[in-house]
């Protein structure tokens, strides 16, 4: 938000992430986003403009979504090694009247990666807090992700060009 020279502030709560079986994969992400929106909806203030964000991982038609534990997060990544997956980041943008909800989907490309590096990054950079237990941002990225059909930034988990397309329209 600050590339797009908007100004904003973080806010935080923890919301259950859970979904329900019956939701399509590819709607996961922006259901997610919506229920987080609901979780702040009633402090928004009059001229407040709110805007909520999940990521999800699809492979093999399987969600991935945070890992729990060290053991997870290397089972997600043995999945995506050597394998193309997809990346939906959903958002949900509202204010007082107005909502709008929508996701974006970018297809990652990446190599094989041996245990080694497997391990070593899940030891230096702890990603129990991504979906997919990645960050492209992170050595990962650069170390293993070498196409990507999209956009950047939705993979990171917020795809900048819809919000600010949504926001030039508000």
């Amino acid at each position: 938000m600050k590339g797009l020279d908007i100004e904003f502030e973080i806010r935080t709560k923890d919301v259950n992430e859970d979904f329900p079986a019956e939701l399509p994969d590819n709607q996961v992400a922006a259901f997610l986003a919506e229920k987080k929106a609901a979780a702040f909806e009633a402090d928004l203030g009059e001229n407040e403009i709110l805007i909520t964000s999940d990521t999800t991982v699809l492979i093999n038609d399987k969600v991935l979504n945070k890992p729990n534990n060290q053991e997870e997060a290397v089972q997600m990544l043995q999945m995506l090694s050597g394998n193309v997956h997809h990346v939906i980041s959903g958002v949900c943008i509202l204010d007082k009247v107005k909502k709008v909800v929508f996701d974006d989907i970018t297809e990652v490309h990446f190599k094989h990666l041996s245990d080694h590096e497997i391990t070593h990054y899940i030891e230096k950079y702890h990603p129990f807090d991504k979906a997919g237990s990645y960050g492209v941002q992170e050595w990962i990225g650069y170390a293993a992700v070498y196409k990507l059909v999209g956009s950047f930034y939705t993979v990171m988990g917020l795809p900048v060009h819809k919000v600010y397309e949504a926001l030039k329209n508000w």
